[in-house]
């Protein structure tokens, strides 16, 4: 696997709790892996109505790690919190700032700690462990850190990401339905389709990532045929909704049996991941010595 020297530069800081000057210079300077996770890594982009979403990992400097340093909660607070990510949307610089929809041609980028990452990682949450999957032409930055790492997937894939997975993809059912207590903020959608299309297309796209990871341990991104296809047949709305319900329901099914009865491990491998995190965060810090 290739080290891959992208650019790791942010977008400016923001009034948000984790948009801080300060935390996004720790992003930055320590970014070891970042790529693109959204809808056009996944192939199930439709043109022009996307943004684009992407997932990092960093390394902090010493005193924000074994110290008691913290970051400033935004920019017009005196308040702090501990880092644990860098959160920033470019759409937050339109008029309505946080309470904007993004869209096409905006950016959505979260760069995690890589010890919050590797704790979210290992409890099996899809959307940070698709960077381990992500193809080369996807990655915007990798270094030797980030290549160990991603050689190392295996260690993070077990049987626990299957309640993660069910969690993600009932969450998307709901909200594709109304379901009680669920909403979408894309109710043109609803006018057109009758339901949200959108959460449709990622509920179905959970499953089928949950079902491939919990067979082989492994995701493949894009989507292969012929599931991208039908993917993005029920992203544009040309399935009626009783069959995507129906669709959905077998591929949780699916997910379910696999939750007992999968050849992945039935817990990641924490010592592989404990010693990751240990090797990398000596490297980087004696790096920032020098």
């Amino acid at each position: 696997m290739q080290v891959i020297r992208g650019d790791r530069s942010l977008p400016a800081p923001f009034d948000h709790p984790h948009a801080s000057e300060l935390a996004r210079r720790i992003a930055e300077r320590g970014t070891v892996l970042r790529a693109q996770v959204g809808s056009g890594v996944h192939g199930t982009s439709i043109s022009g109505q996307d943004d684009r979403d992407e997932i990092g990992i960093c390394l902090e400097p010493p005193e924000f790690v074994t110290g008691l340093a913290r970051v400033p909660s935004g920019l017009s607070t005196t308040a702090t919190v501990e880092f644990e990510q860098y959160h920033r949307h470019t759409v937050w610089d339109q008029p309505g700032g946080l309470a904007n929809r993004s869209g096409a041609g905006d950016l959505d980028v979260v760069i995690y700690s890589a010890r919050k990452w590797c704790r979210l990682a290992s409890a099996g949450n899809p959307s940070v462990l698709l960077l381990l999957f992500v193809p080369d032409e996807e990655v915007v930055h990798r270094d030797e850190i980030g290549v160990e790492l991603v050689e190392g997937a295996h260690h993070f894939v077990s049987r626990m990401a299957a309640d993660r997975f069910l969690g993600y993809l009932q969450a998307q059912k709901a909200a594709m339905t109304g379901e009680v207590g669920a909403h979408t903020n894309r109710p043109e959608l609803v006018a057109e389709h009758g339901y949200d299309t959108k959460f449709a297309m990622h509920a179905l796209r959970l499953g089928v990532q949950g079902v491939e990871l919990l067979t082989t341990g492994r995701i493949t991104l894009p989507v292969p045929e012929p599931d991208r296809a039908y993917l993005r047949s029920v992203r544009r709305g040309e399935v009626p909704l009783a069959e995507v319900v129906a669709a959905v329901a077998d591929i949780e099914a699916r997910l379910e049996a696999l939750r007992e009865h999968s050849d992945v491990p039935p817990e990641p491998d924490r010592a592989w991941i404990d010693g990751w995190l240990h090797r990398s965060y000596e490297r980087f810090w004696a790096e920032l010595g020098r």
